[in-house]
């Protein structure tokens, strides 16, 4: 059984979340991390920065939310008809985990990223419901729990976007998110 260690307010609930969603067998093992259970080193030998999420898959230990999202979509899920549905979705995952987060969630690029990354996601989601075509995937995972991320932790009017407003509130709707998000 998957084993996913994370801590509270931590970017764990994004791959808890697709776990649920993918209805897939797992474990969760909550590290303090304000008491710093993430640096002692039962913990190191595991990831050896000490960070979260990290997953165990019998003799696979994978870190960063991204990478597991998309082992997790390719080994349990099998969410991929081709290399190109694959590569689209790492697209989308890797947009969220770096671009998304880094225009939005560091200050000194906030006011001249965020307009132009919410202004594409609008018109995205002006003609379909999510990101990766019609369907929900893993790539609405980490660009839905990114996305909700936002109100979460930071002041940010978003009104202006309502079509990325609407998306945001259909992935927190999930039963799968809502199960993740109440464990954060």
């Amino acid at each position: 059984m998957i084993k996913l260690y994370g801590g509270r307010f931590s970017r764990a609930s994004i791959v808890h979340w697709y776990l649920e969603e993918a209805q897939i067998p797992y474990e969760f093992i909550r590290l303090d991390m304000e008491a710093g259970e993430h640096r002692q080193a039962d913990f190191l030998a595991i990831n050896p920065f000490g960070k979260v999420p990290t997953i165990v898959d019998g003799d696979v230990t994978l870190f960063e939310s991204g990478a597991i999202l998309m082992y997790l979509a390719d080994k349990y899920a099998k969410a991929f008809a081709n290399d190109v549905d694959r590569a689209i979705a790492n697209q989308w995952v890797l947009f969220a985990n770096s671009t998304l987060a880094t225009g939005v969630f560091i200050e000194a690029s906030r006011e001249k990223e965020t307009p132009i990354l919410m202004g594409g996601l609008e018109k995205i989601f002006a003609t379909q419901e999510y990101i990766h075509g019609g369907a929900f995937s893993v790539a609405d995972v980490a660009l839905g729990s990114m996305l909700n991320y936002i109100p979460m932790m930071l002041k940010l009017d978003l009104s202006d976007y309502p079509k990325v407003m609407e998306y945001m509130q259909r992935c927190a709707s999930r039963p799968a998110f809502q199960k993740a998000m109440a464990n954060r």
